[in-house]
């Protein structure tokens, strides 16, 4: 019985990666059907800001896969990243890319280079959530939820487990991002204890990616969040041999997408040299995906056989390259060796007996915490002439309320009064705190900000103070 997924050709290289993965998928016997949808530049250049029209949707709806070629974002504004655009609308939170070396047949300075990162897919700043609010100063929203968190991490355990993985490593910035990161690494240690069979350990993002860049051995299963993943991705994949080797899966709920890792490369369209490999590995995690494990492996097994045999196309030819081919003949090797191992690479072995990468997390019902408003931060653009906070301070207190009175200032996060330090250089971007002695509410709030009008002061945006069960819910600082 074949399986329907949609197809997308792509842009650039993309519709001939496509042609040569989808010959090798038939040669192989994957029992598919596919239906071919247009994203992309071309759907860009018809007007359409998404890079894809309402009746592809339909087909992804009805299929649940999607295996797509690279594609190409065209220059400058009012173009939105299609890749966002389905990861955040088909709610795709997981992103699994497997990285491995292949040497001695891939140049690659570490031999034993063999992880998954599995990254959050939807959160973070890729949020896309950006204001210019000053003329010197704007603004990305970085956005966690504990439901983001929680999804990614028991996936990241889930994966271990069924693929018999023995370690997962969090990657964080917690030590500056104590309250977003802070959430991340507490989720983390919550659900790991969950599952004392793996080992598992958390370390500082900056830290962990040049680990993974001289030492990716000392890793197994990686999970962080969205941005340090796409990072760290293409830093894994490159130290392993080729960045254009590695295929990634991206998992929801009811759908999934299947890709490489890598762009369009308009400047190599048409000319039949580039590598199919980040493709054909996509559709080999899509097969998985799909309980055609055992098509998955005799594909990635003729593909380890045709690098061992010294198959290679251009970007990843060396010492072992005795054939240097194009895309096309590159998918002829493959499809030659179905039915053959790797006589010095690792065998790929038959994929765990479940159809889904790993299984979605059911999360629990959170617990109720009281919520209390206890004050706000107001920010200001302001730039007379010296920017003494000391100033700004004396106009405020002019005509605060006792319910809620100036604490502190800083300026791009660094406490300028009370205190402060004369070398600390200002914009004319101002978050000024005001708290309360005790709860306050709304009314208080819009009262202060009456009052703050009168001085004539732009105030451009306000950010409610809350605890939660009596913790702060905001950053902390000096003066408070």
């Amino acid at each position: 019985m074949t399986v329907p997924i949609t197809v997308a050709y792509g842009d650039g290289i993309g519709p001939s990666l496509m042609e040569a993965t989808l010959r090798i998928l038939k040669a192989a016997g994957a029992a598919l059907a596919p239906e071919v949808i247009e994203i992309g530049e071309s759907v860009y250049r018809q007007g359409v800001s998404s890079g894809i029209e309402a009746r592809s949707w339909e087909s992804l709806r009805r299929t649940g896969v999607l295996l797509k070629a690279p594609i190409t974002t065209p220059q400058g504004g009012g173009y939105k990243s299609l890749n966002v655009t389905l990861r955040k609308t088909l709610g795709l939170y997981a992103n699994v890319r497997p990285c491995r070396a292949y040497a001695p047949y891939v140049p690659t300075l570490h031999p034993a280079l063999d992880l998954v990162i599995i990254r959050e897919n939807e959160e973070d700043l890729y949020a896309g959530i950006e204001h210019r609010q000053t003329r010197e100063v704007v603004q990305c929203l970085k956005l966690i939820t504990r439901e983001g968190c929680e999804r990614i991490v028991r996936y990241a355990f889930e994966y271990a487990r069924l693929h018999g993985r023995h370690k997962v490593t969090a990657l964080s910035k917690d030590n500056i991002m104590k309250m977003t990161d802070g959430l991340f690494h507490q989720v983390f240690d919550e659900i790991g204890a969950q599952y004392p069979e793996l080992e598992r350990e958390h370390q500082i993002i900056d830290i962990g990616t040049a680990r993974v860049a001289v030492h990716p051995e000392r890793y197994d299963v990686i999970v962080t969040l969205n941005l340090y993943g796409d990072i760290l991705s293409d830093v894994a994949a490159e130290v392993a041999g080729s960045v254009g080797l590695a295929g990634s899966a991206n998992i929801g709920e009811g759908v999934a997408m299947f890709e490489a890792i890598h762009g369009s490369a308009p400047d190599l369209a048409g000319q039949d040299v580039a590598n199919p490999s980040g493709l054909l590995q996509a559709a080999v995690l899509m097969l998985q995906h799909l309980g055609q494990g055992a098509v998955a492996t005799r594909i990635d097994n003729a593909w380890r056989r045709t690098l061992e045999d010294g198959v290679h196309t251009a970007d990843i030819r060396g010492e072992h390259t005795r054939e240097l081919v194009g895309t096309q003949a590159f998918a002829d090797a493959v499809i030659e060796r179905l039915g053959q191992r790797p006589e010095v690479l690792p065998v790929a072995l038959a994929s765990p007996p479940r159809a889904a990468l790993a299984p979605v997390p059911e999360l629990p019902t959170p617990a109720p915490q009281l919520k209390v408003l206890v004050g706000a931060d107001i920010f200001f653009e302001w730039s007379e002439e010296g920017r003494d906070p000391a100033r700004l301070a004396a106009i405020l207190q002019g005509v605060q309320h006792s319910d809620l009175t100036l604490r502190m200032i800083t300026n791009r996060g660094v406490m300028v009064w009370p205190g402060g330090f004369p070398e600390t250089r200002k914009a004319d971007h101002w978050r000024c705190r005001f708290l309360g002695n005790g709860p306050v509410d709304h009314l208080q709030v819009i009262e202060l900000l009456q009052r703050l009008n009168l001085t004539g002061l732009d105030f451009i945006k306000t950010e409610h103070l809350y605890t939660f069960d009596g913790v702060p819910g905001y950053s902390m600082g000096q003066g408070q």
